[in-house]
């Protein structure tokens, strides 16, 4: 998981933990790319907005690796946010969701992208 907010990531890591998660996670793009490469993953949760590099570059970067990986993008402006129709047309196939979000639907965009049923 990259995010840059503190808070929210640490409420994510609780809730996928709770669910039986192992979950790796990173403050920003460059952390997070280095975390990939040292431990990879099976499924990636990042914001779109973590600086340099954003959300978008990271998954390119991954997928160039891993390109059936499942991902699912954060966003706190779904509506109206050109960066998140930028991704939707680099990127392919990722899963969105919308922050705030609801621990339901983190599950949800996880098991949707994964392919494996939603954990509890």
């Amino acid at each position: 998981m990259i995010d840059d907010n503190g808070p929210l990531r640490r409420v994510a890591v609780r809730i996928l933990s709770g669910a039986g998660f192992e979950v790796l996670e990173a403050a920003d793009g460059a952390s997070g790319l280095r975390l990939w490469r040292e431990r990879g993953a099976d499924v990636l949760l990042t914001d779109l907005h973590i600086g340099v590099p954003n959300g978008i570059e990271v998954v390119q970067d991954i997928r160039a690796d891993a390109p059936a990986l499942p991902v699912v993008i954060m966003s706190g402006s779904m509506v109206g946010d050109d960066n998140l129709a930028r991704a939707q047309e680099l990127l392919g196939t990722v899963g969105l969701l919308e922050k705030p979000f609801r621990t339901t639907d983190l599950l949800a965009a996880i098991a949707e992208q994964s392919g494996a049923p939603p954990k509890e």
